[in-house]
């Protein structure tokens, strides 16, 4: 179902109990889909099926593919020396 902005907020409970019985309710603002209000349960579900969906860090790094032979020449480096440091 889908509300206006000014209705959602005059009818706050009712749009609560739509998204719990009936499930997502969209709002709209000046004609346009604004927001979606969904039940929490509903909300934590999206949640860790998203976060079961993504590798972690590692697998990620590791699904980099390895440099080709003779890669490194595609960006040599800088020719500036480092700065002088003075420890004393």
């Amino acid at each position: 179902m889908s509300w206006s902005l000014q209705d959602a907020k005059n009818r706050f409970s009712a749009v609560v109990e739509a998204a719990l019985r009936q499930g997502p309710q969209a709002v709209t603002r000046r004609g346009r889909p604004a927001v979606t209000v969904i039940a929490t349960a509903e909300y934590e579900g999206l949640r860790r099926a998203a976060a079961a969906s993504r590798p972690d860090f590692r697998a990620h790094l590791l699904a980099i593919p390895p440099a080709e032979a003779g890669a490194a020449d595609e960006f040599p480096r800088a020719g500036a020396a480092p700065r002088a440091v003075d420890l004393s």
